[in-house]
This record gives structure tokens, C-alpha cells and sequence, in this order.
């Protein structure tokens, strides 16, 4: 893009790269938003259909506007500060959630050479930025003056702290493994993985686990249920967000919808293939691969919701032993094992061969995986 400015119009490579950079960040910010409005009506169709109900079906066809509704009728409502809050930090804490949420999609690769910023720590990244998510929920649960938002923000700290522990150790057998903290080489090194023909790394007997272990750390990280305590209506009233109306309230629904769809492509992009279909097979690279991450995302977005709609919510005391007595301990003995098994198959490769590991054995490791 950055040459069509450049070459077709005759820009400045300076203005040309600006532009560039700037319709790329809409073409994944406006789309970004729409597909925000209609998951959140899959959300509740799905809510809906598990509860035997109809849902959403009465704006729009099929109820398909029942999300642009629900905008406009909070954009119309009056923002309402309580007078004992610190309105600065108040009113910058759900900007604050809404544009972690934004900014964490610069990394994320939809196809081959299609991502903003292909970055070589493209993951150190994205857990720098999805951390930060958690400082807008700290910030309005203080700046409210009020106890249950402040009760709210203990338990995101809490919670945000203890799953990440774990989520790190997971994604450090996946770097291991594909020998890149660059996103889009750990799709790629994905290809082909079980017997040259499944491509992923999910149904590989000594990744299963960790895919299954990240996913559940997804639902703790987005404070989806079961591990939705930081707004325990029976507990907290709505949590961090009790004082919120109008646009502020609809910044944190949009911030959280983004950070949920995030975490599907994180999982389809870790585990499961990222934009390449789901077995090696030519015909199937004909349809293109935002296509493939779309289906995956939204696969896993209907288990997302799937969970929320049967399983009911964890006690704190649950939440806490989940995470530091299960997910945290297993996590780190499989960043041993992992480690151990690169180990065995270098120390195979240079008895074999009489020399050391080499670079490109350690940037395609799918020849030990094929074998497990």
C-alpha cells in the first residue's frame, strides 16, 4: 500500500508510508467494530437458543439491528458522573479498555503478508498490550468512589495476575516448539505438523493440553464466565461498571467484545492453524486464508459462549486453586517437557549427523511432532 502511494499517486515516501499505515489501521478498526455489533447478537442468540428462547428477533431481519439499537439508545442517554468520583480518571478508564483492546490487533496476522505490523516479538507484544486491559478496570473501580467497583478492581488484579503466570508458560512451549516469537511464523510453522498432512499443533498429544488449558485461561482473562467476578450481579451489582451509563458503559461492552474475538484468533492462531486450513491439502489454499481464521475464530467464539450459557459461575476460591494449583504447576512441567523433548531430538540429530542443532531445524520443529 505503502507503494501505491508512492509510485501511483507520487507522494513522499514519508506521507506515503503514513497513509499506508493509517488505512490500514481502518481496515482493521472498522471492520473490527462491526463484527463486535453482530457477535454480540450471535452471543445472544446462542444464549438464547441453549435457554430455549428466541432472542434478539424483532429489530432488523431476524433481529440482526437489535446491536446497533442497543448503541444508539446509550449514545442518546445522559453520562452521569457521581459527584464523589475523580472525574478525570472515571471518564479515561473505559477509553483506556476500549483502546488496549484496539491497539493489541496491529500483530495479528489474517493471511500470509496481511498484518499492520509483523513484528518479530509480535507475541511478547500481544501479551504486553492485552495486560494493559486490566489498568482500565483498576482505574474505574477506584476513580468511582464506591465499594463494589472498588471490590471489582481487587478481584481483576487478582485474577488478571493468576492466569497470566500461566498463559506465560503456555506460550513459552509454543515459541519453544516453533522457534519464533513472530506470530505469523508460528502459523507457518504449523503447516503440515501431524504425519505432513493436519496442519496445527492442537492435536499434537503434548500440545492438546496446553490448547485446552489456554483456552480456559482466555475465558479467566476476558472475565468471561464461569470467571466473570468482577461483575457478580449477585455480589457486585455490575461490578466495576456500576457507575457507568451512556458511551462509557458502551466503550467497556465494546472493549470486552474486542478482547474476546482477540482471544479466538489467539487460539486459532496458537494452536490450531491460524489462516491455513485444517489439513495440507492444495484445493484447499484456493480459499483465502481470512476466510479459514474466520471460521476458527468463530468456532471458538460459539464455545465461548457455549460456556457462559451451562456452566455456572466459579466461587473466588475456586477461581484462585484453578489457577495457582492446577493451570500454573501443569503449565511449568510441560515448559520442562517440551524443552526436554527439543533437547532429545537435537542431541538425536547431532549423533546422527556429527554436528550441531542447525537453524533451520530449529525454526521447522515439526519433524518431532509428526512422531508423537
Amino acid at each position: 500500500m505503502t507503494e501505491f502511494f508512492n509510485t501511483t499517486l507520487g507522494l513522499p515516501y514519508g506521507w506515503s508510508w503514513f497513509l499506508a499505515t493509517i488505512a490500514g489501521i481502518l481496515l482493521i478498526a472498522l471492520p473490527l467494530m462491526l463484527t463486535v455489533a453482530m457477535i454480540i447478537y450471535a452471543d445472544r442468540k446462542i444464549w438464547a437458543a441453549m435457554a430455549l428462547r428466541r432472542g434478539p428477533n424483532v429489530v432488523g431481519p431476524f433481529g440482526l439491528l437489535q446491536s446497533f439499537a442497543d448503541g444508539l439508545k446509550v449514545f442518546l442517554q445522559e453520562t452521569i458522573i457521581p459527584s464523589a468520583a475523580n472525574r478525570g480518571l472515571f471518564l479515561l478508564a473505559p477509553i483506556i479498555t476500549f483502546t488496549v483492546a484496539l491497539i493489541v490487533w496491529a500483530v495479528v496476522p489474517f493471511d500470509a503478508g496481511v498484518v499492520l505490523a509483523d513484528i518479530n516479538v509480535g507475541l511478547l507484544y500481544v501479551l504486553a498490550a492485552s495486560s494493559l486491559g486490566v489498568y482500565g478496570i483498576i482505574i474505574a473501580g477506584w476513580a468511582s468512589n464506591s465499594k463494589y467497583p472498588f471490590y471489582s478492581a481487587l478481584r481483576a488484579a487478582a485474577q488478571m495476575v493468576s492466569y497470566e503466570v500461566a498463559i506465560g508458560f503456555i506460550l513459552i512451549s509454543v515459541v519453544l516448539y516453533a522457534g519464533s516469537f513472530n506470530l505469523s511464523q508460528i502459523v507457518m510453522a504449523q503447516k503440515g505438523h501431524i504425519f505432513g498432512v493436519i496442519n496445527g499443533f492442537g492435536l499434537n498429544p503434548l500440545f492438546l493440553p496446553m490448547a485446552v488449558m489456554f483456552f480456559i485461561s482466555s475465558l479467566a482473562e476476558t472475565q468471561r464466565a464461569p470467571f466473570d467476578l468482577t461483575e457478580a450481579e449477585s455480589e457486585l451489582v455490575a461490578g466495576y461498571q456500576t457507575e457507568y451509563s451512556s458511551m462509557s458503559f458502551a466503550l467497556y461492552w465494546l472493549g470486552e467484545y474486542a478482547n474476546v474475538i482477540l482471544m479466538c484468533v489467539l487460539n486459532a492462531t496458537l494452536f490450531w492453524g491460524g489462516w491455513l486450513p485444517p489439513i495440507d491439502w492444495a484445493p484447499l489454499y484456493a480459499v483465502p486464508g481470512i476466510i479459514w481464521l474466520f471460521l476458527k475464530m468463530c468456532l471458538f467464539f460459539f464455545f465461548f459462549s457455549w460456556v457462559k450459557a451451562t456452566v455456572p459461575r466459579y466461587r473466588y476460591d475456586q477461581l484462585m486453586r484453578l489457577g495457582w494449583k492446577v493451570f500454573l504447576p501443569v503449565s511449568l512441567f510441560w515448559v520442562f517437557l517440551v524443552s526436554g523433548i527439543l533437547m532429545f531430538d537435537r542431541v538425536g540429530v547431532e549423533g546422527a549427523g556429527g554436528r550441531g542443532i542447525t537453524t533451520a531445524h530449529a525454526q521447522a520443529p515439526a519433524r518431532a511432532g509428526v512422531e508423537l
